[in-house]
């Protein structure tokens, strides 16, 4: 099913859309701030199909996919030969839809060894997987229905008899709405809380601004003693839900739509929180990226290969703890550095490498590229990423602009 330029039918849950877009279909041009409503984007010709906005809520079952078969529905992020292809979760939905929510799968297994775990989530059960979590440990399993705020005070409540709660709901909801909560109930106390924030940055597409999240790592980045980090892909998350048994305190895991395209083969058995992951070498550039904008990263350092424009790119996987050795290695060695990242270029990755570059007093040619102080315009995620650069074509034309600063 492809995700057209009109609004997304009512999904038959609970919750509610945002706002329709209004006025005429517009591919192109920032949104005024000043303006009653944000004109939609129509898809950009050739653009990816994806999941109809529609399914985020309800999800989408086997025998009802998207049009064109099950090949369709995963999609070009899908990775061929993954464990998930072909299985489907408790209420429905295909996992060759989301192949990257691996969570409910993980932790299910984490938690046949581990009794502390337990899993909550706020009617979203469909949409992030986690009812696969609760179809093998139903007992250790919370839907607590529309209510985020009180479902991370809660999880930081049973994080204070032992256990280790993770819970799994929008980013916006979890970073913009439960902020008080995560700072003052969860990091504060230092509760090992497990905050899953899902479809992160503008990835909701045409539910619009008040279920984008852009500002998340910003936010959570000025929290005290909270671990905030993003995972690029299904494999990666899965590490990161390994490693985060062992973090006495809470952390923040930032994660895509479920489509995001394979980067790690497979899990990768040393991944470790603060030390980033150097993917590719090169000596011209680096790029430093975080979460969903990983892998077009490393399809942009082909373009630029392509054209003897050697890029290093650098997965930035957690924001705090930063990386700072891999930064300055980058600036050194490379002497051009640019962050891309699907957020806020206030506040997020970009503003964090900027600190250590100051700090140490390096001046290099460097780029923060992500969205604008501005609020995006809605459509469907795969022309929003065209339409602000997030895409190879757009990441390889901001490096050869930083470059080009070099003289």
């Amino acid at each position: 099913m492809s995700e057209s330029a009109t609004p997304p039918p009512a999904a038959p849950s609970t919750r509610t859309a945002a706002a329709s877009p209004a006025g005429p279909a517009s591919p192109a041009g920032p949104a005024s701030p000043a303006a009653p409503a944000t004109p939609a984007l129509t898809p950009t010709e050739g653009a990816e199909s994806g999941q109809d906005q529609s399914e985020v809520f309800r999800g989408v079952s086997e025998s009802a996919g998207p049009a064109g078969g099950p090949e369709a529905a995963a999609g070009p992020g899908a990775a061929a030969g993954s464990s998930t292809v072909g299985r489907g979760t408790v209420k429905g939905i295909a996992t060759r839809s989301v192949p990257a929510f691996v969570a409910g799968d993980e932790l299910a297994d984490l938690a046949d060894a581990d009794l502390r775990i337990v899993v909550m989530t706020a009617d979203l059960a469909s949409a992030n997987r986690l009812a696969d979590f609760a179809a093998r440990h139903p007992g250790r399993f919370f839907d607590l229905g529309i209510a985020e705020k009180n479902m991370i005070t809660a999880a930081a409540g049973l994080a204070s008899t032992g256990l280790i709660p993770f819970v799994g709901t929008f980013a916006s909801f979890a970073a913009l709405l439960g902020f008080e909560q995560i700072r003052t109930d969860c990091a504060y106390p230092g509760m090992p809380v497990r905050i899953l924030a899902h479809h992160s940055g503008m990835s909701l597409g045409y539910y619009g601004t008040s279920h984008h999240a852009l500002e998340d790592l910003a936010a959570m980045r000025a929290v005290a003693d909270l671990t905030v980090a993003c995972a690029a892909d299904g494999n990666q998350l899965r590490a990161m839900l390994r490693a985060s048994l062992a973090v006495p305190g809470a952390v923040y895991l930032r994660l895509g739509r479920g489509r995001d395209p394979e980067v790690y083969p497979s899990v990768p058995a040393d991944f470790a929180f603060g030390r980033s992951v150097r993917l590719r070498e090169g000596a011209d550039a680096t790029i430093i990226a975080t979460g969903s904008q990983v892998h077009p990263a490393l399809a942009a350092a082909d373009l630029l290969a392509a054209e003897d424009c050697r890029v290093r790119v650098v997965d930035m996987h957690t924001i705090k703890p930063l990386d700072a050795n891999a930064v300055l290695a980058a600036a050194s060695e490379t002497g051009c550095v640019v962050t891309v990242e699907e957020h806020s270029v206030i506040g997020g990755l970009g503003s964090a490498v900027a600190e250590v570059l100051v700090d140490h007093r390096v001046a290099v040619p460097f780029r923060r590229h992500g969205i604008a102080d501005e609020y995006v315009l809605i459509g469907p995620p795969a022309a929003l990423y065209a339409h602000y650069r997030l895409d190879p074509v757009g990441i390889a034309a901001v490096v050869k602009e930083a470059r080009a600063e070099l003289g």
